[in-house]
């Protein structure tokens, strides 16, 4: 009786489970796709830049040239090993918010 109880029980869950994973379809209605243009101007810097320096198309300087290089300006304040601004510092944070 055990086995047949248990036979039984086997092929329920077999039955349950080939028809547990069913897939319904929803019709979804298209939405109307709106064209948004805005028109972003990225914001640059005015500094003073040497004559003979080249320029990106934005107005800002070409840092894959040496003379661009030598224009980078260090931070106010304490550096972290890799020679970025260390943010935690006042000094820091205040010349960010300047630029």
């Amino acid at each position: 009786m055990k086995k047949i109880l248990t036979l039984a029980a086997i092929a329920l869950f077999g039955f349950s489970a080939t028809f547990a994973q069913t897939t319904t379809t929803v019709k979804q209605t298209p939405k109307k796709v709106v064209a948004v243009t805005k028109t972003e101007t990225k914001k640059v810097e005015k500094k003073a830049i040497a004559a003979g320096t080249k320029l990106k198309a934005d107005g800002t300087p070409d840092m894959r040239y040496s003379e661009n290089k030598a224009l980078k300006v260090n931070p106010a304040g304490p550096k972290k090993k890799d020679g970025t601004a260390d943010m935690r510092y006042k000094a820091n944070k205040e010349a960010a918010k300047k630029s």
